[in-house]
């Protein structure tokens, strides 16, 4: 399977199943669209305006990059997935909801202002590290292992957060684990004690911010309504340049009240940040905010906008990554990884205040998917499977689609949010990754130049 377009005029050719991109002039690219369905004597009469003896040649390239592999290779890799699902399943990250609260508002807040459907509450210091616990013993040979402090807002409970991470220090030589922490905050209660604790403890940290001052105070007030820009934009701008501009990301969420988002990134990146990851909302079609179909030709055009920009600011010595056209076409994650997503339900999961344990931060407060606790281990084992089991290969919407590898099949809580299983896709979400991965695709062709 191929996929052909044009972006910021350039030719791209994407072997799908390879991965291999080719940057080719406008004949060839014509010849490659007609290769697979006619013989070369219907693509020479076909393209009769061209020079014969040119398409030759090129058919003749064509026909060696594909018997190398290069070119219209063929998808090997479902039977190779089965295998991986059928191996033992071993736990490797937790995501702590170390705070079921929240100092800020955030109108498009998922977990409704850190309740997650439920009441507010606080990880006890024993639920915590009792959580470690269970992670070790469910993590099987696997050394490296992932905690990420989660909420609500995770600094309301910064005093459980420090107590934890020095449990896990302690563990750490007598399991022969290494426990690699981050977090993700507002920024409200950041200061100089907590900034040091994060430089030295987590190995990244996520900083909520939406970009200018309007669309974030708009959309991230406090619960009395004022905005919170002035203050945490200090406080970030600090942790940046303490991390040496690496190992975090300012986060943004765009909303159909900025579907000018590219501005946004491009205020981040004027602020100093240099790794920016602006998302689009997930939000069901009746709330105001919304993405909706008929956004999409708008946000298709600040992609292309944004991915002109990094170009030339990289080109000037000024660049800046993006989250979301980071891609790596030398080698990338293990295919199984590319396959079957980040592991959400099965490697992968999410711990309440309280212990339980939820496929992931999305599924948290869906009974049907409760799937134990920290204390008694999972209950529900065919939760597990069906999340083990899920891949590209078990939703139809991903059999034929050329990003594939690249987004492993979408989210399972959005697909469950808008279809009711973990098997489909959510369309929105599926039209915007194929765009970002042109997009990515494109800048590597031209920072290649």
């Amino acid at each position: 399977m191929i996929h052909q377009y044009k972006n910021n005029g350039y030719n791209i050719v994407l072997d799908v199943c390879s991965g291999s991109v080719h940057v080719v002039d406008d004949l060839t690219y014509e010849v490659i669209a007609l290769y697979e369905e006619n013989t070369k004597e219907e693509i020479i009469e076909k393209l009769s305006i061209y020079d014969t003896n040119e398409i030759e040649e090129i058919l003749d390239e064509i026909e060696e990059l594909k018997q190398d592999g290069q070119l219209f290779t063929e998808d090997i890799y479902e039977d190779c997935i089965k295998e991986f699902k059928n191996r033992q399943t071993v736990v490797k990250a937790l995501c702590l909801h170390i705070a079921h609260d929240c100092n800020l508002a955030c109108k498009y807040c998922f977990a409704e202002e850190g309740e997650y459907k439920g009441d507010r509450a606080l990880m006890s210091l024993e639920v915590g590290k009792q959580a470690l616990d269970f992670l070790i013993a469910n993590s099987g040979n696997r050394r490296n292992l992932e905690v990420d402090f989660f909420g609500g807002e995770p600094l309301m409970n910064f005093n459980v957060v420090k107590e934890i991470v020095a449990y896990g220090r302690s563990l750490e030589e007598k399991h022969n684990k290494k426990f690699r922490f981050t977090m993700t905050t507002n920024g409200i209660l950041l200061n100089d004690e907590i900034t040091d604790f994060l430089n030295r403890e987590m190995s990244n940290v996520v900083m909520s911010i939406d970009g200018r001052k309007e669309v974030h105070d708009k959309m991230r007030p406090s619960p009395n309504g004022k905005g919170s820009y002035d203050i945490i934009l200090p406080k970030f701008q600090k942790l940046a340049k303490e991390r040496e501009q690496k190992d975090y990301y300012v986060r943004g969420t765009f909303t159909r009240d900025n579907l000018d988002f590219s501005k946004d990134v491009f205020h981040l990146a004027d602020l100093g940040f240099k790794q920016i990851s602006v998302e689009p909302v997930v939000g069901q079609p009746e709330e105001r905010y919304a993405i909706r179909k008929e956004d999409l030709p708008q946000i298709f055009e600040e992609y292309d906008l944004l991915a002109k920009e990094i170009i030339k600011r990289e080109k000037e010595g000024r660049g800046f990554e993006f989250f979301h056209f980071k891609l790596d076409l030398t080698g990338g994650p293990c295919v199984y990884k590319r396959l079957s997503g980040g592991g959400s339900g099965s490697e992968y999961l999410a711990v309440t205040p309280w212990g339980d344990l939820y496929p992931c931060h999305q599924f948290v407060g869906e009974e049907d998917f409760l799937m134990g606790d920290v204390f008694t281990g999972i209950k529900k084992p065919d939760i597990q499977t069906e999340f083990k089991s899920c891949s590209v290969y078990t939703k139809d919407k991903c059999k034929d689609c050329f990003a594939r590898f690249y987004c492993s099949g979408g989210c399972p809580a959005n697909s469950y949010k808008f279809h009711g299983n973990i098997n489909d896709t959510y369309d929105i979400s599926c039209e915007l990754e194929r765009k970002r991965v042109e997009c990515a695709i494109m800048i590597k062709a031209a920072l290649a130049e």
